[in-house]
């Protein structure tokens, strides 16, 4: 397979909601879909996620658009010729404290001093079209966040997938075992799953 993957850019954008339209997410409703906006770090004080009326698909897609423009959602798209086939989201830790789904679903996971000066890396999500899953694209796109981090200067990549797995909605976290596979070691546990890092350096 020609499979390429790309750092997410603006000019991305509307393949990166093109794919959200097209792939299955959860229990395949289409009003459910999320676009990720959830972890989109646009500060609330100037009118990010929870400042929004995000009740539709159709606005968390307009929502979507204008955060992959503006920075605030990052990652890597796998492209099997032109067709988006795998999404990654992949951001500094640090600027993801103030993302929704952070405060709202992670606040037990250890953040770094300001000061210690550590840089890390979080994967918060892959999303893989239903026909590629299985044949390794997922492990692409964590090499290539690992690849970029490296060269930017990152401390460490950081995880957090569940401890059991379960349905579509709960692994879009990732494995275990695809962590382990790629030199990620057990950091934290939480409750609920694990935090895994890899470190760069």
């Amino acid at each position: 397979m020609d499979i390429s993957i790309r750092k997410l850019t603006p000019d991305l954008a509307e393949d990166y909601v093109r794919f959200f339209d097209a792939t299955p997410h959860e229990d395949n409703v289409d009003e459910h879909k999320c676009y990720c906006v959830c972890w989109c770090n646009e500060d609330s004080s100037s009118g990010g996620y929870e400042s929004k009326n995000l009740s539709s698909r159709e606005k968390r897609r307009n929502y979507a658009i204008h955060c992959v423009k503006g920075g605030h959602i990052q990652g890597y798209l796998a492209y099997c010729g032109d067709e988006i086939v795998g999404w990654c989201n992949a951001n500094t830790k640090a600027d993801c404290l103030r993302c929704y789904s952070w405060r709202r679903f992670m606040s037990d996971i250890p953040v770094e001093e300001s000061s210690s000066g550590i840089k890390v890396k979080s994967i918060y999500c892959f999303m893989i079209a239903p026909p590629m899953k299985r044949k390794g694209i997922a492990t692409r796109l964590l090499e290539r966040v690992c690849e970029d981090a490296a060269q930017e200067g990152f401390d460490f990549v950081e995880a957090y997938p569940y401890k059991e797995h379960g349905d579509q909605s709960s692994d879009f976290n990732g494995y275990t075992e695809m962590y382990e596979k790629s030199g990620f070691t057990v950091f934290f546990e939480t409750k609920q799953g694990l935090v895994m890092r890899k470190q760069l350096k």
